[in-house]
């Protein structure tokens, strides 16, 4: 397990202050993957007590501009945060529960898909979100 050490070292590298708050939020999101901002409010505060919420908020946009942090948020769901970052993944999501779970890329090196037009971009990502329902949910009697 990472500690509030590496976390600053990780902010160090990204050329980022190294404050309290940001080492909270991010040993938050790394042992909560694909948490929401209230986990990681709560998380945060197992560490930081005393950290606010706009301090929560205010670490996860810095952390999320700098690459330390990946924000996603499916259709019809809050935005989650997760530290897997860089690696073009996917995500798969449950439509009972709302349970994300990591998909590695499937074919090749990124950004795995290849539009049919790319209208002139140049794409350096796709964004792939698999919907399903997870074994728990699948399995569970219907009411």
């Amino acid at each position: 397990m990472e500690t509030n050490a590496d976390y600053a070292q990780l902010l160090r590298g990204a050329a980022l202050r190294v404050t309290r708050p940001r080492v909270a939020v991010l040993g938050a999101v790394h042992g909560h993957p694909h948490a929401d901002t209230e986990t990681v409010i709560a998380a945060a505060r197992e560490d930081l007590p005393e950290v606010s919420h706009q301090a929560v908020y205010d670490s996860l946009h810095t952390l999320t501009a700098a690459g330390l942090v990946r924000r996603i948020q499916p259709a019809g769901s809050v935005a989650r945060y997760e530290a897997r970052t860089g690696d073009n993944h996917h995500h798969v999501v449950c439509r009972g529960c709302g349970t994300v779970a990591d998909v590695d890329c499937a074919v090749g090196a990124a950004p795995c898909l290849h539009a049919s037009d790319d209208h002139g971009f140049t794409i350096d990502e796709a964004e792939v979100v698999y919907w399903g329902l997870c074994p728990a949910c699948s399995t569970a009697p219907v009411p």
